[in-house]
């Protein structure tokens, strides 16, 4: 894996911007009582830029106001401002092919359940990240397995908000399998149907030639995920957006994942399923690195 890397991410030259300016990267801390720590009430992003290009910025950008406002805060900057800040933070670290994390979060004005007077911060770091999977995983297949842990139901979580508190169950998830020499984990949803991967959708090809995936009701319609059916369609490639149970996977040929972080990556393993990366994977891997200009 290598999505961690040295040094440690709050030991680092570079600035972020914090709050409406440029700050050392090791002076960007928050304080313990912060209500996001104890009460998980952030949002987040994840970009990359690509040839000095943040894909989809905008995209990005709305993304992240609107997942605060369904948390239930207002972002004190537009999204042009956001977009702005990202493309800053980027020059002045000098990142042309990188990451991007913005995030917004309450502070600490207020210790409890409640926090409607906390204030509303807004940070930006971006650094260089090389592929989220290991390029000889990517090329074979990476291994998954069918997590412990399973995405909620929407009456019980705001599951189209790209918000902290969800990702918990994909930590626990994703090191239970890594523990087992996997590289990811299958989130299953509250009803035993095929949801996601840990930080990633899924696509699925079965034997009619058609591209599946699961319609997300229940998790994140990601923008890497729009991006892909739309290069399919493109392509001529049918794309189904169904209920899909775990079984089905029997009669699949090809699987592969789509995210910012882990772009299109094959799968060749899921339980006891077999895949092997055919045409239609590498055709998406091809077409989405040309969509965002990937430099091979």
């Amino acid at each position: 894996m290598t999505q961690t890397t040295h040094p440690a991410f709050d030991d680092r030259d570079g600035l972020i911007w914090f709050d409406g300016e440029l700050i050392d990267w090791r002076d960007a801390n928050v304080h313990l009582l912060t209500h996001a720590l104890h009460y998980a009430s952030s949002v987040f992003e994840g970009e990359r830029m690509y040839a000095g290009n943040i894909f989809k910025l905008t995209e990005h950008s709305e993304r992240l106001v609107g997942s605060a406002n369904t948390l239930g805060f207002d972002i004190p900057w537009s999204v042009a401002d956001i977009d702005a800040a990202c493309i800053e933070t980027c020059k002045a670290n000098n990142i042309i092919d990188g990451y991007i994390r913005p995030i917004a979060w309450r502070g600490s004005e207020m210790m409890g359940v409640s926090a409607q007077t906390s204030k509303i911060h807004l940070a930006i770091a971006t650094w260089e990240w090389p592929s989220y999977f290991s390029p000889e995983a990517r090329m074979k297949g990476i291994r998954l397995k069918t997590a412990p842990w399973k995405r909620p139901s929407p009456e019980t979580e705001p599951v189209h908000a790209k918000a902290a508190g969800l990702y918990m169950i994909c930590t626990l998830s994703k090191h239970a399998v890594e523990s087992e020499g996997y590289d990811d984990a299958l989130m299953l949803d509250w009803r035993g149907q095929i949801a996601e991967a840990t930080g990633a959708n899924i696509f699925i090809v079965m034997g009619d030639g058609k591209l599946h995936t699961p319609t997300p009701d229940c998790f994140l319609d990601g923008i890497t995920r729009r991006t892909v059916i739309d290069l399919a369609r493109a392509r001529g490639i049918e794309v189904i957006e169904r209920v899909i149970m775990p079984d089905e996977l029997a009669n699949a040929t090809e699987v592969f994942l789509t995210g910012t972080a882990a772009e299109v990556t094959p799968v060749g393993e899921i339980d006891e399923n077999h895949f092997t990366p055919g045409d239609i994977c590498k055709m998406m891997m091809e077409d989405y690195d040309k969509a965002v200009g990937k430099v091979t």
